[in-house]
């Protein structure tokens, strides 16, 4: 995941869940937030779950759960399997992680 093509890919994702035509309420929030600076940015958030899982990036997401700002992050392990992480989008801390499935 070092190299500098899934941050892109990831940013791509990322403003493409919060910048949509139309985006509802919890969107407009998590923007409003972004551009507050009241929530870390999505590569510090890849950097923390780099030095902690290794893996392909595979999606990341900025969501608004009630009322609480979550990254979730998947990845691909060198098992093959997806990893899916949730981090809290003010703090950093890891609140989940799920592995699912073998390739």
């Amino acid at each position: 995941m070092g190299a500098m093509k899934p941050i892109l890919i990831a940013t791509a994702v990322f403003l493409a869940t919060v910048l949509p035509a139309g985006a509802d309420d919890d969107h407009d929030r998590v923007l409003q937030a972004v551009q507050a600076g009241e929530v870390l940015s999505l590569r510090t958030i890849l950097e923390k779950a780099e030095a902690a899982f290794p893996g392909d990036l595979l999606e990341a997401e900025l969501e608004d759960e009630d009322g609480r700002t979550i990254y979730e992050i998947k990845l691909l392990t060198p098992q093959g399997r997806v990893l899916k992480l949730e981090y809290d989008a003010r703090t950093g801390d890891l609140l989940k992680s799920k592995e699912r499935g073998h390739r």
